[in-house]
């Protein structure tokens, strides 16, 4: 009885939160502003927004004719098939494109978590990775796929993850040959963050306007990369070697202990280039 009544008040939770970020005027006035309701008052905008919005719950496909019946049924109102059907317009599209970048900037702007006190002098921690989606073979000649022998469409969705906002904090699309260091946007904004990527966005070039712009960043090295340790950080008891002035691949095996810290250099030619 008592995890029945906790999840009935985490689900009224969930509903507040959505209905505040969501309120019926916020949808009524985004509505006008993409021209998806004009004058034409057979279709409510806040109920439409909720139908397509929910109407899907575990299903992955759901026919016009089912989202047209839950729309009468929370609404308690009959509509005539070609009413509803009409309704699915570029300004639809621009509708719910407009309630969802509201959304995620709702999202970055309401921080609920905070970075523990080892991490203390840094504002934010984010995380950029890539993944590909296949597309339906129509849309080729928009996002045309880079790895089939056959006409296909595949997109590539690049993502910003932030530890404080706790969800991302940019959204992007990208062409399957793009690559995943230009899908990276550096700039100010990476002042006092840490950016933790992986090796697709690996380049010097790219790791010396992080530092420009007073961000930080974690990768891991290339296998070919070998650098010069300039500086150990870390002092251990016993029998230790001496590591300072020497390359990573000279001390590496003679190493007994599986984590050292230093500062090194690494040799490279940084071209300049705008953020």
């Amino acid at each position: 009885m008592a995890k029945k009544k906790q999840k009935v008040k985490k689900s009224r939770v969930i509903e507040e939160e959505l209905t505040r970020l969501f309120s019926p005027e916020f949808l009524k006035k985004t509505a006008k502003e993409t021209g998806f309701i004009k004058r034409d008052r057979k279709i409510n905008p806040v109920l439409m927004f909720w139908t397509l919005s929910l109407g899907f719950g575990v299903q992955l496909q759901r026919t016009l004719a089912s989202l047209r019946r839950l729309y009468e049924e929370e609404g308690e109102i009959h509509i005539s098939s070609s009413s509803f059907y009409d309704r699915f317009t570029p300004e639809l599209v621009k509708f719910i494109h407009a309630c969802v970048l509201h959304g995620l900037k709702d999202i970055t702007q309401s921080p609920n978590r905070k970075l523990n006190d080892k991490l203390a002098g840094f504002k934010d921690i984010v995380a950029q990775d890539s993944t590909i989606i296949r597309l339906h073979e129509k849309l080729a000649d928009k996002w045309p796929a880079a790895r089939t022998r056959k006409v296909a469409a595949d997109v590539k969705i690049s993502i910003l993850i932030s530890a404080i906002a706790d969800g991302p904090k940019r959204i992007a699309l990208h062409g399957e040959r793009t690559s995943e260091v230009k899908t990276l946007r550096i700039g100010p904004w990476l002042k006092d963050r840490i950016l933790l990527i992986d090796l697709g966005f690996y380049k010097h070039n790219t790791f010396a306007r992080i530092d420009e712009n007073g961000g930080f960043f974690v990768s891991r090295l290339k296998g070919k990369v070998d650098p010069l340790i300039i500086r150990n950080n870390r002092t251990c008891r016993g029998r230790s070697i001496d590591i300072v002035g020497k390359k990573e691949s000279e001390v590496i095996d003679d190493l007994q202990r599986q984590v050292i810290d230093v500062d090194a250099a690494i040799p490279a030619k940084i071209v300049n280039a705008c953020s």
